[in-house]
């Protein structure tokens, strides 16, 4: 919080040439909040990584100085008086902030074990499904933002269920594939080194390969399916030590992103949106995606942004990240990019590698199967979701209506986001506790016959 700080003062220093005597609210803020989900992490998870909290801090807190300083900007252009601390984006941000972390405190104080998760799997995954598919068939006046059908709009107020839709999938997919894992483990052939599972055994990963273009086709959004896609094959992958599970489902996908074009060049109808972005990926420079509406402009403004910015930025405030559209969104890590430079894009890169790697580690660590695939799944959508929308910023892959995690203005994605956090912490307190490394020295007795141990070991393997 003390960087946050002191990135608020750069802010203002910039932006009015003197600092006020509340730029530093919103940290004291901030500060409170975390600490108070401290304190609730070492009543009900005392074991929990401590590493997870302070690196989500420091990106939330960036996240909003960075909103309260679009705010100020867009106060000055007007000739208005400065916002206050709760006004504007900025003061809904630290809003939503505190709104998450209470959400992250209730979890934690509910879910005192994570494998009481797998008793409602099928229950959430019936609500994923539901949530992922809401926005495609309402009507475009109450779901589409940027040519994505991805929200559900209630007037002013809108909300994104596809980011809560990966957290119930992550469940799903993990008690599924707990159970089915040495079915799927059954190799058929082998083929350049590689054991390639049985025909009748492509069920499942073909299903949602399925899926996900339907929500490709329906939602006009190659991100959310990729996620979504990307997140089963690799829990998948996970679950049955299998690369040729990971091949599978990578010549799945891009077959069928290539079919998509192919048909939106030919057909045009629902197809027709993914063609266009392929079409602005392919040449954002080109004069006509560049002039036309929902074109390229986004695009180009935001590698101007990045390219101004050069390897220290021109400092907080002192930028003009004003001029990218959506740059309290979509376009956020653009906008930071041009004030903080490429190292500071790269500092927030490896917070975002941190909080991967932990909740890897907590996968690696924890005993049971349940929890490595659910800790797993969690810290790879994680990262998905980082390269998903900075692929798009950055001109790697077609633009998506992804959200940068913890920074980009919005609940949803700071709710359901949070909530991942406090499930990494919740399977690192069992994977860092006592039970984890075993509870004292071992006790003299008679040795368990093989059939005991059998059978502990399948206890330990059950969700």
């Amino acid at each position: 919080m003390a960087l946050v700080a002191m990135f608020a003062w750069t802010v203002e220093a910039n932006q009015f040439g003197t600092v006020s005597g509340t730029f530093w609210v919103p940290p004291v803020l901030l500060s409170i909040l975390f600490l108070g989900l401290h304190a609730v992490v070492r009543m009900t998870a005392p074991y929990a990584d401590p590493v997870l909290i302070p690196a989500v801090a420091l990106i939330n807190g960036i996240g909003v100085a960075f909103l309260r300083r679009l705010d100020i900007a867009r106060a000055i252009a007007n000739k208005e008086p400065a916002p206050g601390v709760f006004a504007g984006t900025g003061g809904r941000q630290l809003a939503w902030t505190l709104g998450a972390l209470i959400l992250a405190a209730v979890l934690l104080l509910v879910v005192r074990d994570h494998k009481a998760v797998s008793r409602y799997a099928y229950t959430l995954g019936l609500v994923g499904i539901v949530l992922v598919m809401i926005p495609a068939v309402l009507p475009g006046s109450l779901s589409e933002v940027n040519g994505a059908k991805l929200w559900i709009k209630f007037g002013s107020f809108s909300i994104q269920p596809g980011e809560f839709a990966k957290l119930a999938l992550v469940s799903f997919f993990a008690y599924y594939l707990v159970r089915k894992r040495e079915v799927l483990s059954l190799a058929s052939h082998r083929f350049l080194g590689l054991d390639f599972p049985r025909g009748r055994d492509l069920g499942p990963v073909v299903t949602v390969w399925l899926l996900s273009l339907l929500v490709l086709v329906f939602e006009k959004d190659l991100g959310t399916a990729l996620m979504y896609f990307g997140l089963f094959v690799v829990t998948l992958y996970v679950a049955t030590e299998r690369s040729s599970w990971l091949i599978i489902g990578l010549l799945l996908f891009f077959g069928g992103v290539y079919v998509a074009y192919l048909l939106g060049e030919a057909v045009g109808g629902p197809f027709a949106n993914f063609y266009d972005r392929a079409q602005v990926w392919l040449d954002p420079f080109a004069t006509a995606n560049y002039e036309r509406v929902g074109g390229s402009y986004q695009l180009v403004q935001g590698l101007f942004g990045l390219g101004t910015g050069g390897l220290f930025g021109s400092g907080p405030g002192g930028g003009s990240p004003g001029f990218i559209p959506e740059v309290r969104t979509d376009f956020i890590f653009a906008g930071l990019g041009e004030e903080i430079g490429l190292f500071g894009l790269s500092a927030l890169l490896v917070m975002y590698l941190l909080i991967v790697e932990r909740g890897l580690r907590a996968a690696l660590a924890v005993r049971d199967s349940f929890g490595k695939l659910v800790a797993g799944g969690l810290a790879f959508t994680l990262g998905l979701q980082v390269f998903v929308i900075l692929g798009g910023i950055t001109g790697l892959i077609p633009l998506t209506g992804q959200t940068t995690p913890f920074l980009s203005a919005g609940g949803s994605s700071l709710m359901a986001n949070w909530l991942l956090v406090a499930m990494l912490l919740r399977i690192s307190n069992a994977a860092r506790g006592p039970a984890a490394s075993g509870a004292g020295p071992e006790r003299p007795g008679p040795k368990k016959a093989p059939t005991q141990l059998h059978g502990a070991m399948t206890e330990v393997i059950k969700p």
